[in-house]
């Protein structure tokens, strides 16, 4: 500075765009003495060959996880992954090659590789596309979130949730609990030019307790998180945890065999919405549908729900499991309205199955990692609030079922047909909650269960973020949600 002064003034900060882009550059290219220069070469080497599109996806995570059983943190576990994926798509058919070894060698090799997939023969030149920066949003900070916390800090969490356990309740005779913790770094290059980066963090603390009475042992589970640090998981979020897990566990002491037959079932609101994103989420997922294998395909336009019924898979709320930046593929995240007043209005796409059906991306291009295709996927997924109270809703049941929790569950996208477990069940008789049951399974046909949907509660929200999609083998966070909802007619397979 002139006269030898300091400069007080306020720090010069990046546009979170460019910074991403700038970490993502810093952590997956410099180190192995690549430039955007070097991408843009790999990929002209693909599309030289007559392909129709190609991408490449650098990736980096940490992982850090810690569980805790019988009292003791029994095992703690980190792990450093990284590599690329090397894409050429032409027409329906994907080349795919994927490395841990991010040199410039092996980079062209995969490139030179997945570029056979076109029968163009010899290789023609291509013209370099302008290289240009993504789109991209602001939805989370790109901190570490395993550095947020101290060793020591994350072992007194676990053992906290221990304490609060067993002080809850004298039944409680055991007590499991997780806590994980991600910082994950992609950078995105694709054949246009596009550059694009996202940074994130993901963190999930899991409690599991197991209480006894009587020589009856019975389960209860809770957990949550999201894509910010872990000093989330404060007392008051530690405690809500536990008092979750706790109660569902001797409720379930008290429960009795569930009744069988065809019967009205109401829904609860937040985590129940996994049905919806089971039933109808995967039914929507654009490959299925160009295909012609979804119960959706082909209904574009056309009633497929009760009316009221509006369904959204969203990737751009804050901080939330399965929100995104942008997804797998460099594309923003978007808010897509899929069903909309019971009326069918779109599928959820990426890339190449998009380009096929002659529509836009919908920002819902992810995949497991680097070693895998992307493919479209659900991010938050979720069914807009109604007028009633569930209170009203739960009053209006003569005889049914009231579902306030599910476990395991899976469906068949050909038929639309699903099989769920509920964890957690009440029997209603005359609008009144009569004992808790076990063993109740919904067995129905997801776009069939949309139609018969006849009361909509106003208390939507979103799961507390634990949700995990498996797809063709691969897995990726996700968020559901929904209001308590009746449906009316679904059959549930009991054990009385």
């Amino acid at each position: 500075m002139p006269g030898g002064g300091s400069y007080n003034g306020p720090m010069i900060s990046r546009e979170p765009t460019l910074a991403r882009l700038a970490t993502a550059q810093a952590s997956l290219l410099e180190p192995f003495g690549l430039t955007p220069a070097h991408l843009q070469k790999a990929l002209s080497e693909i599309m030289s060959h007559g392909v129709d599109d190609a991408d490449l996806y650098f990736q980096t995570t940490r992982s850090e996880g810690w569980s805790l059983e019988e009292g003791i943190v029994k095992t703690g576990s980190f792990s450093i992954d990284q590599g690329v994926g090397v894409r050429a798509v032409s027409g329906e058919k994907t080349a795919f090659a994927y490395s841990d070894d991010l040199s410039w060698d092996s980079l062209l090799d995969a490139a030179r590789t997945v570029r056979t997939i076109s029968g163009a023969g010899q290789s023609r030149k291509v013209r370099t596309p302008a290289a240009k920066v993504a789109k991209s949003r602001s939805l989370y900070d790109g901190l570490d979130p395993i550095a947020t916390l101290d060793s020591t800090a994350k072992v007194a969490l676990l053992e906290k949730v221990e304490r609060l356990a067993k002080a809850r309740d004298p039944r409680v005779v055991q007590v499991m609990a997780g806590l994980a913790a991600e910082h994950d770094v992609v950078l995105v290059a694709r054949a246009d030019g596009t550059l694009a980066a996202d940074v994130r963090p993901l963190i999930r603390l899991s409690v599991t307790v197991i209480a006894e009475q009587n020589g009856r042992r019975e389960m209860g589970s809770s957990g949550g998180g999201g894509r910010f640090g872990l000093a989330y998981f404060d007392d008051a979020m530690a405690a809500a945890y536990v008092e979750e897990a706790v109660s569902q566990a001797l409720t379930n002491l008290e429960s009795r065999p569930a009744p069988a037959g065809e019967m009205v079932v109401v829904l609860g609101s937040g985590w129940p919405g996994i049905l919806l994103h089971e039933a109808v989420g995967h039914g929507l997922e654009g490959d299925f549908n160009r295909k012609g294998s979804s119960a959706f395909a082909g209904r574009i336009g056309q009633r497929v729900a009760a009316k009221g019924v509006t369904v959204l898979d969203d990737g751009t709320i804050a901080d939330r499991r399965g929100s995104l930046n942008i997804d797998d593929e460099g594309h923003v995240s978007q808010r897509n309205v899929l069903i909309e007043d019971g009326i069918l209005r779109g599928y959820i796409q990426d890339s190449m199955n998009a380009r096929l059906m002659g529509v836009k991306p919908t920002g819902n291009g992810r995949r497991e990692s680097y070693a895998h295709v992307p493919m479209p996927r659900m991010t938050n997924t979720y069914m807009l609030g109604g007028d009633k109270t569930p209170e009203e809703i739960v009053a209006s049941i003569k005889k049914g079922l009231y579902a306030t929790n599910f476990g395991g569950g899976q469906v068949d996208i050909t038929s639309g047909k699903y099989v769920f477990s509920a964890s957690q069940a009440y029997w209603v008789e005359n609008g009144r909650i009569q004992y808790p049951v076990k063993g109740a399974t919904l067995v129905g046909n997801g776009p069939e269960s949309l139609t018969r949907v006849t009361m909509i509660g106003n208390d939507m929200k979103l799961d507390s973020g634990v949700g995990t999609c498996g797809k063709e083998g691969q897995s990726v966070p996700v968020g559901v949600g929904q209001p308590t909802l009746r449906i009316d007619g679904l059959t549930v397979g009991g054990t009385a």
